[in-house]
């Protein structure tokens, strides 16, 4: 194995994996640290890349990030699937988001109505036209929002396309830990294996999720703030699709989706707990989401299990990612994706290589969203006062795409080494 190397990514996660194959297609000398790629918040992930369902009230920087990715996909899966040889189950057939009770109906309609205030593609359905496109809906549920410009991929079959990409195209696969980072005269020059090997690069990418804050020699200042944000996801297993499409629900207020897959397999997640470094599968985290995805489509209880996992989404305290240069020279970030990792993944890698979508004249804009450096006092990102939060709130005064964190059940853990 080469020691130095152009670009060292640390991390392979979805995130990690796109940003170090689009460098090596582009000639690069690339080395990726990981002791497990391909099996931390990826493998978990449900794959669904749907910004304009998941456009809350205050969130319109990462509508805007989710939307230019979104454009990317259908390029990125096709160079991607050429490069690897691997089906990645890439569907373009939307998202429908449906309403159970009265209240969640009240919430659709505010969507519906901040969608359309927008401009972006969303459809208002009643119950019977849910239900003439989704003949499994229960009958209780009350309408609708389709948004036909969703799509969704197997986020499996990416990181596994990913890897093979990357081998493919000369980049090399460091199978251990960077336990620290390496500086000179200030500058970011590589990383320390566990054994005390070192491997060098002129630029280092952090891009390890939750752990991207736990990398010891990163400065204080250079730190990203990042916090895992837990997420339990069952799979459901039949000999045939029992959806066409991805349904997303809100149920008594609690959020559900389902997604199918084209062999059968249906994902349904996913919880979202402050619950540290813990990557237990819990009943009760099961039982909330078997409840509620039972109430819109009553025969998923009849779907063997086929799988229950659980993981660790790198949050931050906007919600946007962290992509771009830090403080120490030589040192970028590609981390805190929260839910969209797998959505943002083309839109990253573009970012990361300073390399804009051709004819987009966005992607200036788009870097100063996702710049690390916006927390730090007078940055771009600087944080909003109250008066300015307040004036981005929707009519119904909240976001009802993300329920707050259950404080009752924060608990401290020891962060753990990246997968």
């Amino acid at each position: 194995m080469a020691h130095h190397f152009d670009l060292l990514v640390v991390g392979g996660g979805v995130i990690g994996l796109s940003v170090a194959w689009r460098a090596a297609r582009r000639g690069l000398r690339v080395a990726l640290a990981d002791p497990a790629p391909a099996s931390g918040a990826s493998h978990a992930a449900a794959g669904m890349l749907a910004p304009v369902s998941e456009v809350t009230y205050t969130e319109e920087p990462l509508l805007r990030l989710g939307l230019a990715s979104l454009e990317r996909w259908p390029a990125f899966a096709a160079e991607l699937a050429d490069a690897s040889g691997h089906d990645l189950d890439y569907r373009t057939d939307g998202t429908l988001d449906v309403a159970f009770g009265s209240d969640d109906l009240a919430a659709l309609d505010d969507l519906a109505a901040f969608t359309a205030k927008l401009g972006l593609p969303a459809e208002r359905l009643t119950g019977r036209e849910c239900r003439r496109l989704e003949p499994m809906l229960a009958p209780a549920v009350r309408g609708g929002l389709l948004a036909g410009g969703d799509a969704w991929v197997d986020p499996r079959r990416v990181t596994s396309a990913l890897l093979a990409a990357l081998e493919r195209a000369g980049g090399v696969l460091v199978r251990d830990r960077a336990a620290e980072l390496l500086t000179t005269s200030g500058r970011a020059t590589g990383v320390r294996l566990p054994s005390g090997e070192t491997v060098g690069a002129d630029l280092v990418i952090l891009a390890a999720g939750a752990w991207s804050g736990s990398l010891e020699g990163v400065p204080p200042e250079a730190l990203p703030p990042v916090r895992p944000v837990k997420g339990q996801i069952m799979r459901l297993r039949s000999p045939a699709p029992i959806l066409r499409r991805c349904v997303r629900g809100v149920v008594h207020g609690s959020h559900v989706y389902l997604v199918p897959r084209g062999d059968g397999e249906t994902v349904l997640g996913a919880t979202q707990e402050e619950m540290g470094f813990d990557t237990r599968v819990t009943a009760g985290g099961l039982w909330e989401l078997l409840r509620d995805a039972r109430e819109l489509v009553p025969g998923v209880t009849e779907l063997e299990v086929a799988e229950v996992a659980a993981g660790l989404r790198p949050g931050t305290p906007d919600n946007l990612p962290l992509i771009g240069p830090t403080v120490v020279p030589g040192l970028h970030l590609a981390t805190g994706h929260h839910r969209g990792g797998v959505l943002l993944a083309p839109l990253t890698a573009d970012l990361c290589a300073e390399e804009p979508g051709e004819g987009d004249e966005t992607g200036p804009g788009l870097s100063a969203i996702c710049s690390p450096l916006r927390f730090r006092e007078g940055g771009p990102g600087e944080h909003r006062s109250r008066e300015d939060r307040s004036r981005e709130q929707g009519p119904r005064g909240h976001d009802f795409r993300e329920p707050p964190p259950r404080e009752d059940r924060l608990r401290e853990h020891t962060p753990q080494e990246y997968p």
